[in-house]
């Protein structure tokens, strides 16, 4: 490690957490200079912030910016977000990564992450990891040399404008469940599929993206107040939060479908019901009805289901057969938009139906 006086220095590797892209690094030295942290949950958007780094090679460049956005979701390639990204407009460039953020009081808010960029240097975005959850990941890992997240057990969705309809829900908001994986601590309570968690922990859930960070912060085994949307009704749960278990022991429990002759009905799609193996190839214990074709422009073709899907529930009740479709679509007259659940293989996820009159 080469210090700002020039020295170098070994150094030695304490521990690191991929989920958030931090490491904690210890070296043997004196008159080291420190720096003063401040908070980064008193910023506002657009205020002023300062990026110390050296882009390109070039040693202690500082840059400049206001703050875009907090909170802000950049999922990984395994999908998730644990960390509420700070988005500024500051220049960050290949060099800046690992350096500080700091507002116009000196104060470290920030450690500078990545941008986004079709060119790999910068473009105007640029994200920072918020300095609390930076000292966290750090003491975790200096205690214990690995980082402890809570892990509720869901798949979520972002509830759109016409799914908020379908779910009789007045304003767009929360975390649309779309699965519960088997043996997490959701499955353990009384959450269910179609639930919209629209406050966890006391905080209200916007997008669907700020649940991970809030489930995170909270310690395993801990108790915590979950309060959901379903069929109209607001209802709050008390959930038993786990850890967060390491990427190759997460697996989601879905599973798609044939055998029958193909049904049509008003949805202007002809399903099937499901063999034992097809429901297997999604994660589908029982239930559910491949969809067979899709006649163009009609409700179903309008709401986004394809051929192939598996429809498991409609309007929060359960599909077994071609027959359970039709009956439940039969009470639906009266309703302009319903979620309909849908299985792919790339998994669950809620659509808005409309019925046409």
């Amino acid at each position: 490690m080469r210090l700002n006086d020039r020295r170098e220095l070994e150094a030695e590797l304490v521990g690191a957490d991929p989920r958030s892209d931090l490491a904690v690094l210890k070296i043997e030295a004196k008159n080291l200079p420190v720096v003063k942290l401040g908070k980064s949950d008193r910023l506002k958007v657009g205020e002023w912030v300062l990026a110390i780094g050296s882009p390109f090679g070039f040693d202690y460049s500082v840059t400049a910016g206001i703050v875009s956005a907090k909170g802000r979701s950049l999922p990984t390639e395994n999908n998730e977000n644990y960390v509420p990204f700070i988005q500024t407009d500051v220049a960050i460039n290949p060099g800046n990564s690992g350096g500080p953020l700091f507002n116009l009081d000196g104060d470290v808010i920030g450690i500078n992450s990545q941008i986004f960029s079709r060119t790999g240097s910068f473009m105007g975005l640029s994200f920072a990891i918020p300095i609390e959850m930076a000292m966290d990941v750090s003491e975790q890992l200096r205690l214990n040399g690995r980082v402890a997240r809570g892990w509720l057990g869901v798949i979520i969705q972002e509830v759109t404008m016409e799914l908020a309809e379908s779910l009789q829900m007045p304003i767009a908001h929360g975390a649309l469940i779309t699965s519960i994986l088997e043996d997490g601590p959701a499955a353990q309570s009384e959450l269910q599929v179609g639930d919209v968690i629209t406050y966890f922990n006391n905080k209200r859930i916007e997008r669907s993206s700020s649940l991970p960070p809030l489930v995170g912060r909270v310690p395993a085994n801990a108790d915590a107040p979950v309060r959901v949307m379903r069929n109209g009704s607001e209802i709050e749960l008390l959930v038993n939060i786990g850890e967060l278990p390491g990427d190759e022991q997460i697996r989601q429990s879905i599973r798609p479908a044939s055998t029958d002759e193909p049904k049509v009905n008003v949805l202007q799609l002809t399903v099937k019901p499901l063999s034992d193996e097809e429901r297997q190839t999604v994660g589908i214990d029982k239930g559910g009805v491949l969809v067979d074709t899709v006649e163009p422009d009609g409700p179903a073709d309008n709401a986004g289901i394809i051929s192939g899907d598996i429809i498991s529930t409609v309007d929060n009740k359960s599909i077994d057969t071609p027959a359970d479709l039709t009956a439940i679509l039969g009470e639906l007259d009266e309703r302009k938009s319903v979620a309909v659940l849908v299985h792919r293989a790339e998994g669950p996820v809620f659509l808005a139906l409309k019925i046409d009159e």
